[in-house]
């Protein structure tokens, strides 16, 4: 035999819960609907950098590289 449930509970016993049983905001996750990858408009999956990023990328690892062959040969001459 089971007793009668209180569906209002003492919040004072029970952590993150307001008086009349409500729950604070930021409490709870969000709902289900919300967090899915379907949400929002469709946009098509891009695949790997843009070209411009590219090419900025590459150049600064030629010049690095340009500086270093450089320092290199300094050092070496002297």
């Amino acid at each position: 035999m089971t007793g009668a449930s209180n569906a209002d509970p003492d919040p004072r016993r029970i952590p993150g819960l307001e008086a009349g049983g409500g729950v604070p905001a930021g409490e709870t996750p969000p709902a289900e609907s919300g967090t899915g990858t379907a949400t929002g408009p469709h946009r098509p999956l891009r695949r790997g950098w843009a070209t411009g990023p590219m090419i900025i990328v590459w150049v600064l690892v030629i010049a690095c590289a340009l500086f270093f062959l450089v320092y290199a040969i300094v050092l070496a001459t002297h």
